[in-house]
């Protein structure tokens, strides 16, 4: 792998070439766009009662968290709700129907697509309902006043992966534009970048332009709630990677193991005293996480068949806050699609999948309805409940159907763009990757992979001694290592091949390179 190969493949990526802000679609290329904004307008104008309805995930809670921002910089008085995962359920559902009576307008941020039944009640109750959402329509959608979503029929929106909070970032321009009222949407784009990335959008077209503003605008945010984030790690800046690995995690927390609106008030602080006590809050919600996580994540490896083609398990009371984690692990382990559910001890079952490799996990389960009570989602994740009667001839279903389709199971690794001798790894190869930023969905990162490795010293790190530091030899070439989260061992003078991204250590104003190590195969 030369650095010119490199770039070629870096560059091929962004087959629609690096756009900026200037490129974005007008709000009108979204199918009642125009509509919903005319409609919200004249309910401010009348003084009429106006509810967001949000969602419990960190696209949910950034969604809700925008919308408010806005209503209060144009000083009008909006109610708000965030579901309470156990209690209501996902989105706009019966269950709060109560709580928005008396509303003259209601708007679903991240939800409301699949809402075909409290659409119903709206209208009995005089509610007028616009549906902003970017899930994959069923084939009812609800009868709302109007619906914003780029993935229903005729929407002329150019494209199709955004996520909730995009869509809500255009409504809130939408509205600017047509109150005529002076907002800076570039300050918007900061919350907006924490969702794109939250929500594994590819980091690609719009999504890039959008993610590599919202960064920038990160690093000179004025939001209590960032410069308390960002005093915590002791950053003066963000990365897709912070995002990805420690705020979006903390965000999904308080909705995963208590209630999303601590994520909301914690985004929406307005000074810094208030922002850390919500952020201290936040911490203890993500550390019950992360143990319950791993509990269950045991309990659920026993259970594994490896015969099966999509691993479903069961459990009783598993926390269903953190079962899409726990299948997110159970597939990355065995490189399988993975459903995980939690019975209710009533007789219900509920819980979620994620997929691996070239499975449609949404078109799999999509043919299993008839045992479904409730299901939805996307092709890499989804939710759902049955009876416990169905659980045995769900399973099977899904098996019969995974293997009428021609998916392969994934046995090399798509990141790994090619093999890299030592000699070849400078900062001049950290600058091209750095180019290349931001990385995630769509733009992973470039992993490589070196073969007949010395490994010329091996130690554990950490509290827990659950790191490896090593020192590594090919060819006369010496680099540094580190493995995180790992039980294994390996000795000196061993030989390997290692898969790996090349990190650039910035320490006591001394720069070095070193490998964040994913895979070791011994030789």
């Amino acid at each position: 792998m030369t650095l010119e190969r490199l770039e070629r493949l870096l560059n091929d990526r962004f087959s629609d070439g690096f756009l900026t802000l200037r490129d974005l679609p007008h709000p009108s290329a979204f199918r009642d766009m125009d509509k919903a904004t005319a409609r919200i307008v004249n309910a401010i104008e009348n003084r009429e009662k106006i509810t967001i309805i949000g969602d419990y995930d960190v696209d949910g809670v950034v969604s809700t968290t925008l919308m408010r921002r806005f209503f209060e910089e144009i000083d009008y008085p909006v109610a708000w709700i965030i579901p309470n995962r156990f209690n209501d359920g996902y989105g706009l559902s019966r269950q709060l129907i109560p709580r928005i009576i008396g509303s003259d307008l209601a708007i679903t941020v991240d939800n409301g697509i699949s809402a075909v039944e409290a659409a119903k009640y709206c209208k009995e109750e005089g509610i007028d309902l616009i549906i902003t959402d970017h899930h994959i329509p069923g084939e009812i959608l609800p009868e709302a006043y109007a619906i914003v979503n780029q993935k229903q029929d005729s929407c002329t929106f150019p494209y199709y992966e955004v996520c909730g909070a995009q869509i809500a970032w255009y409504l809130i321009a939408s509205l600017k534009n047509a109150l005529n009222v002076k907002i800076d949407m570039a300050r918007y784009l900061e919350l907006a970048a924490v969702a794109i990335i939250a929500d594994v959008m590819p980091l690609q077209h719009i999504n890039r332009a959008m993610v590599k503003s919202g960064l920038k605008a990160l690093s000179q945010s004025t939001l209590p709630a960032i410069r308390a984030f960002f005093e915590l790690h002791q950053k003066s800046e963000c990365s897709s990677e912070d995002i990805g690995f420690f705020l979006a995690p903390l965000l999904n927390s308080a909705g995963r193991m208590e209630d999303a609106l601590h994520a909301v008030e914690f985004l929406s602080s307005k000074n810094i005293y208030d922002a850390r006590v919500r952020l201290e809050r936040l911490q203890g919600f993500n550390t019950l996480r992360k143990e319950t996580e791993e509990q269950i994540t045991q309990e659920a490896l026993k259970q594994v068949d490896p015969e099966d083609y999509v691993i479903v398990v069961k459990g009783d009371a598993w926390h269903e806050g953190v079962v899409g984690i726990v299948a997110a692990r159970v597939a990355r382990i065995h490189q399988k699609p993975a459903i995980v559910l939690s019975s209710n001890g009533e007789g219900m079952m509920k819980g979620s999948g994620r997929s691996v490799g070239s499975c449609d996990l949404f078109e799999v389960t999509d043919t299993c309805r008839e045992y479904l009570e409730k299901f939805g989602g996307h092709r890499a994740a989804i939710g759902l409940s049955l009876a416990e009667e169905n659980f045995d001839a769900f399973k099977k279903r899904l098996q019969d159907e995974y293997s009428k389709r021609d998916y392969r199971p994934q046995t090399a690794d798509p990141e790994v763009l090619g093999e890299l001798d030592f000699r070849t790894i400078s900062f001049e190869l950290t600058e091209l990757i750095k180019k290349y930023e931001p990385y995630g969905e769509g733009n992973t990162k470039p992993k490589f992979i070196t073969r007949k490795v010395r490994i010329v010293e091996s130690a554990t790190m950490g509290k827990d001694h659950n790191h490896l530091r090593f020192t590594l030899e090919q060819n006369g070439c010496f680099l540094k290592g580190v493995k995180f989260k790992t039980t294994e061992y390996f000795e000196a003078d061993t030989l390997i091949d290692v898969t790996y991204l090349v990190n650039e250590n910035h320490f006591n104003g001394k720069s070095s390179l070193q490998l964040m190590i994913d895979k070791i195969v011994k030789i």
